[in-house]
Formats: structure tokens, sequence, C-alpha cells
């Protein structure tokens, strides 16, 4: 292998003719040999992107020349569409703020962009790193900026896959609407209720995730870049910190705006936490929405059974016919590892110092991951385990009928001691609400049907009182 010599402060290094990247990425390979968690190349493409647009800004203000700054662009772009992906080694995990990631960036574009024009990698008087591909920045607006960026594409992606989640459980709100079934608190039986009910439920949930996930990108809209290194802009010129917005909002098409103070967005990262936070609020319902299909369609014969999952693959290598639940699983695990992610986020945002925050980049890996996961894991979760679910009618009935909630439709009819009185006998003699009505002759057969009609039982108002309303008029009054 053939190999060129760089030079920083420090000393030398010798790099791969091969490739792209510099002796700073190289350094950074050498300190942060932490395994094969690199950074997310969205991250690298917004930073690539921020890279063209201060080009072309540094271009038209006549600070680049003509044929440096195409070049610069170019290579830019190259990056953008993931055509130098293997260049890009640095660890997500890294001292610095970011500063690696950033010099990434700036050694594969400028490299690329010497070749562009006819020279040889590392020929920096062609075209150099820092003092053109990275004119009038710093790292520590390059970064923030670009990270902004990349969390509003990869939170409007969220939303939309939420979106559709919360569509699916309306259809199976509206195709459970007849199936009644044992509704449960703490386990122990409650109420009847309709599944399209619970499923409404969920779908509540997941509307308000949609609804929080949507809004929050207002709060990323606004960016530091032209501050340089600690917020006060030096070496960036009047002319540029305006332009390089407007260029970034161009090229970006979204609604980015010039921080009034970008020392503020230099130094705090509380907006991150805000996001996340949001994040491991969907987390929460998603885990819990998970662990109730588990309970719903436990069994078959020894669980709850009441509805039925896609059965994606074989559950065990030693029980022939177990199939498991991987897909709520699955979810769950992403749910429990994005509330990981947010206590992360947490204490690198509350450990920056001064006009710097050091943790950049845990705040940016964490943060995108859990996007990533977020996003894949919703569209997943829905279409091979919520578009799929069916329910088993006749368990849900059978369940509800052994049980005992049905009297406390009786509580207005007969009084709250009655009714339990009928609960118990049901539960000891192993009966139904009907049938002990029946023996005891409570009420007419008619009466007990319209009292325990499920239409009535599972909605606002006390069940039969129609009936009651209508004999009260005709002699005799209602029941006692």
């Amino acid at each position: 292998m053939n190999y060129r010599l760089e030079m920083d402060l420090i000393g030398e290094r010798r790099i791969p003719e091969i490739n792209y990247y510099g002796i700073h990425t190289k350094r950074a390979l050498e300190n942060f040999n932490l395994g094969s968690k690199r950074v997310n190349l969205k991250l690298i493409y917004e930073i690539a992107l921020v890279k063209k647009a201060a080009a072309m800004v540094n271009k038209e203000l006549k600070k680049l020349t003509e044929d440096k700054a195409n070049a610069i662009i170019r290579a830019s772009e190259e990056v953008i569409e993931g055509k130098l992906n293997h260049e890009f080694i640095v660890s997500a995990f890294q001292g610095g703020a970011g500063t690696s990631t950033n010099m990434n960036v700036n050694e594969v574009i400028a490299n690329r962009a010497i070749e562009m024009l006819g020279g040889a990698k590392g020929n920096y008087d062609v075209v150099h790193p820092l003092n053109d591909v990275n004119m009038s920045q710093s790292t520590n607006d390059v970064y923030p900026t670009a990270l902004r960026i990349t969390a509003i594409h990869m939170l409007r992606k969220l939303s939309n896959s939420l979106a559709q989640l919360q569509e699916a459980l309306q259809k199976k709100e509206n195709d459970f609407s007849d199936v009644i079934k044992l509704g449960r608190t703490e386990l122990m039986d409650a109420l009847p209720m309709m599944l399209g009910q619970e499923f409404g439920a969920y779908a509540k949930a997941i509307e308000r995730d949609r609804w929080r996930v949507y809004k929050v990108e207002e709060r990323l809209r606004q960016i530091n870049l032209g501050g340089t290194a600690i917020g006060t802009g030096v070496n960036a010129s009047q002319k540029f910190i305006f332009m390089i917005t407007d260029t970034i909002q161009e090229l970006t098409g979204l609604g980015l705006a010039r921080s009034d103070y970008p020392m503020d967005i230099t130094q705090n990262n509380d907006v991150f936490v805000e996001v996340s936070g949001l994040l491991k609020a969907c987390s929460t319902n998603l885990l819990k929405i998970s662990n109730d299909l588990r309970l719903l369609s436990s069994g078959p014969k020894g669980g709850f059974g009441e509805i039925e999952l896609p059965q994606m693959q074989a559950g065990s290598t030693l029980m022939p016919g177990k199939v498991n639940p991987v897909i709520p699983e699955m979810i769950g695990q992403v749910a429990m590892r994005v509330m990981a992610n947010d206590i992360a986020i947490t204490m690198a945002a509350s450990s920056g110092q001064l006009e710097l925050n050091a943790f950049m980049p845990l705040i940016a890996e964490s943060l995108l991951e859990s996007l990533e996961l977020l996003d894949n894991g919703v569209t997943i979760f829905r279409e091979k385990c919520i578009e799929g679910i069916i329910p088993n009618k006749d368990k849900c009935q059978a369940t509800l009928e052994k049980s005992a909630v049905l009297a406390a439709a009786l509580v207005h009819h007969m009084g709250y001691d009655q009714a339990a009185h009928i609960a118990r006998k049901a539960l000891r003699d192993d009966m139904t609400i009907r049938e002990v009505l029946k023996e005891e002759s409570a009420f007419s057969d008619s009466r007990i049907d319209e009292i325990l009609n499920p239409f009535e039982v599972t909605k606002p108002g006390i069940p039969g009182i129609r009936g009651i309303a209508s004999m009260a008029e005709t002699p005799g009054g209602p029941e006692k």
C-alpha cells in the first residue's frame, strides 16, 4: 500500500494514499478506538451541506476563487450523495465537542476537491481543509447546526410514521367495535368493555405523541451558524453571517432562522433534552401498548388469548410449535433504548461548562439513534403486528361470562350489597351473572337482556335505564 505523509502541530502521520481523510482524522481514529460505532452518516451529510453553503457564500463574497469554491461544492455534494461513506471513520464517541467529526468532513471534502482540480491528495496548497473548506466556520457552530437540521428531517419522518400507526389503531378500533370483552384494572377483573375501545385508547395516546413530535420541530429551527467558536462571530463577516443562514434555508427548504443570541445556542443544549423527553414520552406509550398486546395474546391456551398477533417466526429451538410475540418485544426494547438515551442526553447536556459543551457527540449519537430506532420500529410495529391483529371473539365472550364483572350493571337496579351477593354467588358456584339472576328470579328474561346488553354496559349511563324509564310510566313503576 502506498502512503502520503501529512503534518500537523503535533507531528507527522502516514495516511494511505487511497484515502481522502487526513492527519486529523487519523489521530481521532487512534485516540478514540472504541469499536465499530461510527458517527451517524445522516449527521455527516448535513455537515457537508453546511460546507457546501459556506463555499457558495464565500464564492459570492469573493473569499474563494470560483474554481476552488466549485470544487468544494461538488465534493460536498458527493458526500451528501453517500459516495464517500467509507471515508467517515471517526468514532461516534469522541472528545473535542465534535471537532474530529468536523475535521473528518473538512479533510475528505478538501482532498476530493484537490483531486477534482488535478492535484494530489494531501497537497493542501490547492484546497486547505481549514483555510478553505472551514472558512468563516467553527466546529461549534457547524456541528450543532447540522445536528438540528438532521433532527428536524428525522422528526418529520417519525411524525409521519406515528400518524400511520395512529390510523392503524383507529381502524382496529372500528373493526373491533362490537367485540365485547373483560376490562381489567391491576390485572383483576373490572368491567365489560369493547375491544375496539381498548384500541381507541391506544390510538389517542399515539395521537398525542404524533402531535408533540410534529410541534417540537419548532424548537430546533434557530441556528448559530456564523457564531463561530463561542457565539461572538469572530472571523466571520456580517455579510457571511446573514448570507449563510439564507443559503442554508434555500438548500434545506426548512424554516431555519439565525439565532438572535448565538452564544446561547453554542453553549446550551436544553432543546435536545426537550426533544428527547418527548421521544421518551412516546416510548412510554409504545412500551405500555406492547406489554398489553403481549398479555392479551398470551397463551394461546394458558393465557388471555383474546387476540391473535401475526405469527412471524418460530419461537423456540426446543419447544415445537411455540410462537412468541417478537414484534411487541422488539418495539418494547426500542422504547427502553430511547429511555436510556434520554438519560445520556440529559447528563451530557447538563455537563457543559462555560461557553461550550464538550459532550455534544454523545447528545448527537443518542438523539439520532433514538429518532432512527423509533421511526423504523414504529413502522415495523404497525406493518408486522398492529395491522394483522385479529380478535378471538369466542374467548373474549367466554372470559367475560365467566367473570362476575357484569354485576356492576346491577348496582342501580338492586343496590351495591345485593349486586355483590349476586357476584359472590356467581364466582362461588361457577355460574354466570345471567344464570344467577335467572335462578333467583331477580328480573324477567327480557329485563336481564336489557340490563346486560353489551352496548349498554360499555358506554356512559346506567345499563337498562331506558327500560326503567318506560316502566315508570306504567302502573307498578320500576322494579324494586
